[in-house]
């Protein structure tokens, strides 16, 4: 799985909408409609990541955020209806990690959770999932503990996965993060270097552990350590 998310926002039915679409996409998501039942939530759970609205009742967000700094570094998004540029201020410098303006794409919810949770994953250079481990500093990936013999292409595309161990990731993201460039329908180049990295992966416990989810894109369905 993606890991544990909890969202405080009062609008029940977007919350409702965010818990299943995120849900499809690997998060484990908890809602709360209320600033001080999400506070007294967020210090309890210690969740992957917040993602937290300014107007709320009984406590703000930004009333939330400053109580939360005090105690945890949880990675916050913070969501405003307003959209004004002073709050999204006040919100990054009181430790907010990105702003978000309301109405949104669910799927630009998620791209930005995604690249919030890179940027605090990449503080950590080892990452691992069931049989596999890389250390991303010093560019080695290994399987049962046997080193893989990775082209630096499948060593990125093996880095995303694990990442997002658990989670779907669409071609889309793959062709930007691991190649570098927009996805072409045409283009099979992603597809080309997930068979490289399957069939490198034959023959350990780790072996069928990189799916295909038709539609949608790729899922390295091992849970992360």
């Amino acid at each position: 799985m993606a890991g544990a998310l909890l969202l405080i926002d009062d609008d029940r039915e977007l919350c409702e909408l965010l818990v299943e679409y995120l849900g499809e996409h690997g998060w484990t998501v908890e809602a709360r409609h209320d600033g001080e039942d999400g506070l007294r939530r967020a210090l309890a759970m210690e969740p992957a990541l917040v993602v937290l609205d300014v107007m709320l009742p009984r406590l703000d967000g930004f009333e939330v955020l400053r109580r939360l700094r005090t105690r945890s570094e949880v990675p916050v998004l913070m969501l405003t209806a307003r959209g004004e540029d002073v709050d999204r201020i006040v919100g990054l410098e009181m430790g907010a990690d990105d702003y978000l303006k309301k109405p949104f794409n669910p799927r630009e919810l998620l791209a930005r959770i995604r690249a919030i949770r890179r940027r605090t994953e990449a503080r950590r250079p080892v990452i691992a999932a069931g049989a596999l481990r890389l250390d991303a500093q010093a560019r080695v990936a290994t399987v049962d503990g046997a080193a893989l013999a990775l082209t630096t292409t499948e060593f990125a595309l093996l880095e995303v996965l694990l990442r997002h161990a658990g989670a779907v990731v669409s071609r889309e993201e793959l062709s930007v993060e691991v190649l570098g460039r927009r996805f072409s329908p045409m283009d099979r180049s992603v597809d080309v270097h997930v068979s490289g990295l399957r069939r490198k992966l034959a023959g350990s416990s780790a072996e069928g552990a990189l799916k295909t989810v038709r539609g949608h894109g790729y899922q390295l369905a091992a849970e992360p350590d």
